[in-house]
C-alpha cells in the first residue's frame, strides 16, 4: 500500500475558488483503494461552510515556530465519501472573509504558516506519505521545507514529492528579505538557481526546483510554459526540468455533470435521444432568457470569467458581425467591468438575439450547456479548462482555440474523414475565430447528419477522474520506486 498525501489550498466540497479545488477534492475518489491510501490536507478557513465544521473531529494540537512567532496548530480530520481529511486550524492565519487575501505578503506568510505545518502534523497524525502531492503556489514551499526536514530528522528523509501547477501565472512573489524572515530557511535557498527569481522570493519556483517531478494539467500546456510567451519568466527552468516535467489532464465529474440524470435541466437525454430532447431545453432556455423561439436557431453558449485570458478580446472585436448571422448567443459570467458592459451593450442591441447574464449561477450554467448547440472557447491560454470538458459531456460543441487543455480534449472536425469532436483555430485573431465560427454555421444548418454524428461523439468522450487516476497511479508507483 502506498500513503500518499494531497496538500492543497482549497478542496471540494469544502472550500472552492476555482478548478484547483475540484482536482483536490475529485481525483483522491478514484484511485485504487487496494494499492493507494490518498488523504488530503487543506487550512480550516473561518469562511467554510458551517456544516462541515460539525463533521469535523479534534486529532490533536501543538505549537510551531514560524515568522518570529510561536503559532498555534489545530488538527481537525473529517472522512467523506472514504477520503480521509485533515484540516490545520488557525485563526490568526485562516479567519478570513475568503480563502485569499488582497494583501500577498499576508498570502505568503499564511501560505509558509501551512506548508511547514502540512510536515509537522504528519508524526503526529500517524500517517507517513511515501508522497506528497503539492498543488500550486500555496504548498510550493512543502519540497523547500523537506529538503531542510531532512537535516533536521531521519523522519522526513526520503519523502518524495510532485509539484503540480494549475496555473503558472500565479506564483507567490515577494521580496527576499522578507520571505527568508517569514519561513525561517537558511539563505542558501535564496540564490537563482533555487527560490529566488529576478531578486524576489518566489515560492512556486522553490516547489518546481525542489520536488521530484513536476506536472500540469495537459500535455499541451506542459509543452507551452517551456516558452517565453507562456512561461511567465520562469521558461528557462521549465526546460532545464523538462525531462520530470509531465501534463495530465484534469478530469470531470461525470456524476455532477451527466445529461442522462441532471436534475437541473428541462429534458435529460443519451445519445439516441439528444436529437429530439435538445431542442426541447434550448426552446425552455430562449424563453427562460428572453431570446426569440425557435429550436433551429443556432445557439452559441458561454461561461466563463469575462476577462482577457478568455478571449472576450476578440469576441468584441467581431461582436457585431457575428450578430449578422442566424445565430443566437447566451453569455453567463462576471469579470472586468468593460466586459461586464460590453456583453449588456450587445444584449441591448440585439435584445432577442444575445442575452448576458452577469452573475453566476451553478443551476443556469448546467441549463446553457445542455441547451446550446456550439460552447465558445476562444482563450489566450487555457492550461486545463473544465468549460470544453462539460460541453462535450452534453453534445455542445465546443469551439476552441488551440492551446491547452483546449488541443488537447477537442478534436477539430474533418469533414472529409467525418472524424471530430468540435472545431478550433490556431491564432489569436478576432477573425480567424469568427470563420471558425461560421464554418460551424454552416455545418449545423447545411450537414445536419454531420452535425449530428458531431454531438454522438462529443458525448461518448471518456474526460472522467479515472483516466486521470490511472495516470497519476502510474506516475506515483514509478516515482516511488524508483
Amino acid at each position: 500500500m502506498k500513503n500518499i498525501l494531497f496538500a492543497a489550498s482549497e478542496c471540494v466540497p469544502f472550500i472552492k475558488t476555482g478548478g484547483l479545488a475540484d482536482v483536490a477534492g475529485s481525483l483522491p475518489k478514484y484511485f485504487n483503494k487496494k494499492k493507494f491510501d490518498v488523504r488530503v490536507v487543506l487550512p480550516k478557513y473561518s469562511c467554510m461552510i458551517p456544516k462541515w465544521e460539525d463533521k469535523m473531529e479534534n486529532v490533536d494540537h501543538f505549537y510551531m515556530d514560524i515568522a518570529d512567532q510561536n503559532q498555534y496548530v489545530g488538527i481537525l480530520k473529517c472522512v467523506h465519501e472514504n477520503v480521509t481529511f485533515y484540516f490545520i486550524d488557525n485563526e490568526y492565519y485562516f479567519s478570513g472573509a475568503a480563502p485569499y487575501d488582497g494583501d500577498p505578503r499576508w498570502n505568503i506568510e499564511k501560505f509558509a504558516f501551512f506548508s511547514k505545518a502540512v510536515l509537522s502534523i504528519l508524526p503526529v497524525i500517524g500517517f507517513r506519505p511515501d508522497l506528497i502531492h503539492c498543488h500550486d503556489w500555496q504548498t510550493g514551499l512543502i519540497p523547500v521545507y523537506i529538503d531542510n526536514f531532512r537535516y533536521l530528522g531521519e523522519y522526513y528523509r526520503g519523502i518524495k514529492t510532485i509539484m503540480t501547477i494549475h496555473n503558472l501565472k500565479f506564483q507567490g512573489v515577494w521580496d527576499t528579505k522578507t520571505v527568508r524572515q517569514i519561513t525561517e530557511l537558511p539563505e542558501y535557498y535564496f540564490v537563482p538557481d533555487k527560490m529566488e527569481a529576478y531578486k524576489d522570493a518566489n515560492l512556486l519556483k522553490g516547489g518546481i526546483v525542489y520536488a521530484d517531478k513536476v506536472t500540469t494539467v495537459s500535455q499541451t500546456y506542459a509543452e507551452e510554459i517551456k516558452t517565453p510567451f507562456y512561461g511567465e519568466g520562469l521558461d528557462g527552468l521549465m526546460r532545464a526540468r523538462s525531462n520530470d516535467l509531465c501534463g495530465i489532464i484534469n478530469g470531470l465529474d461525470y456524476e455532477e455533470y451527466s445529461p442522462f440524470s441532471d436534475t437541473r435541466i428541462s429534458k435529460k437525454f443519451t445519445t439516441d435521444t439528444f436529437r429530439r430532447n435538445k431542442p426541447a431545453n434550448k426552446l425552455a432556455l430562449q424563453d427562460e432568457l428572453g431570446l426569440e423561439k425557435n429550436s433551429r436557431t443556432m445557439l452559441i453558449g458561454m461561461v466563463s470569467r469575462l476577462t482577457d485570458q478568455k478571449g472576450f478580446d476578440l469576441i468584441d472585436y467581431v461582436m457585431d458581425e457575428l450578430c449578422q448571422d442566424a445565430v443566437q448567443m447566451v453569455v453567463l459570467g462576471t469579470g472586468e467591468t468593460r466586459y461586464e458592459n460590453m456583453l449588456r451593450h450587445f444584449a441591448w442591441k440585439y435584445a432577442g438575439k444575445v442575452s448576458a447574464n452577469i452573475f453566476y449561477s451553478e443551476d443556469l450554467s448546467h441549463r446553457i450547456y445542455a441547451s446550446c448547440d456550439a460552447f465558445l472557447m476562444p482563450s489566450l491560454f487555457e492550461p486545463c479548462g473544465l468549460s470544453q470538458l462539460i460541453s462535450l459531456r452534453y453534445g455542445t460543441v465546443p469551439i476552441v482555440r488551440e492551446t491547452g487543455g483546449l488541443k488537447d480534449t477537442v478534436k477539430p472536425y474533418n469533414e472529409f474523414a467525418k472524424t471530430g469532436t468540435g472545431f478550433s483555430f490556431a491564432n489569436y485573431n478576432a477573425h480567424e475565430m469568427l470563420n471558425t465560427i461560421r464554418y460551424a454555421e454552416r455545418i449545423y444548418y447545411d450537414k445536419k447528419r454531420d452535425w449530428n454524428k458531431i454531438v454522438e461523439r462529443a458525448i461518448s468522450q471518456d474526460f472522467s477522474w479515472k483516466n486521470s487516476a490511472r495516470q497519476y497511479q502510474e506516475l506515483y508507483r514509478n516515482l516511488i520506486e524508483e
